[in-house]
């Protein structure tokens, strides 16, 4: 099987998790229909006491399963929506892709890379001793996120589990992902 979506989730009100869904709603401008996070100006609450007037480039969040089963190898055991994404996936090298990639999921939806997702502290209230193994350094000491990446809605349109993703990297020279 190709690139894949294995879990749709969302959440109305702010918590850490959130519940998966049958499928969600891709918002065209605005993220996901009915989650805290959606909007055209930032949401994550950090962001809004320092600027609620910055651009939401933090619409949909997405995170790579093969996390998951890296986390399980050294004692984690953490599910689909657990960590606060969107949209979990198989088969997709998330963390590898430029600024600016483009996802098509299922039928409609399109999504565009804007950047790595930087965790929080809330991640080791969750599971104690976690955030070390979501943040961490490569072999050069450059820090290294694997939390997923986050992207906002181009295109609206019904995701669900078991949906296609297919790839549409930029044109011109690649920018490497950072912190949004």
């Amino acid at each position: 099987m190709g690139a894949r979506v294995t879990a749709v989730s969302s959440n109305g009100t702010y918590s850490f998790s959130k519940p998966n869904r049958e499928s969600v709603t891709l918002l065209a401008g605005l993220g996901v229909e009915g989650d805290v996070h959606a909007g055209t100006k930032v949401k994550h609450r950090f962001r809004v006491a320092r600027d609620p007037d910055q651009p939401n480039l933090r619409q949909v969040h997405l995170m790579h399963e093969e996390l998951f089963d890296e986390l399980a190898d050294d004692g984690f055991a953490v599910a689909a929506g657990e960590l606060g994404e969107n949209i979990t996936t198989r088969g997709i090298d998330l963390l590898g892709l430029p600024t600016g990639a483009l996802l098509h999921i299922g039928d409609e939806a399109v999504v565009e890379i804007t950047g790595l997702r930087n965790p929080c502290r809330q991640i080791d209230g969750f599971r104690a001793g976690l955030m070390k193994k979501v943040v961490g350094r490569d072999a050069s000491g450059a820090v290294r996120h694997k939390a997923g990446v986050m992207s906002v809605v181009r295109q609206g349109g019904v995701v669900r589990p078991g949906d296609a993703v297919r790839i549409v990297l930029p044109e011109g020279p690649h920018r490497p992902l950072e912190t949004v």
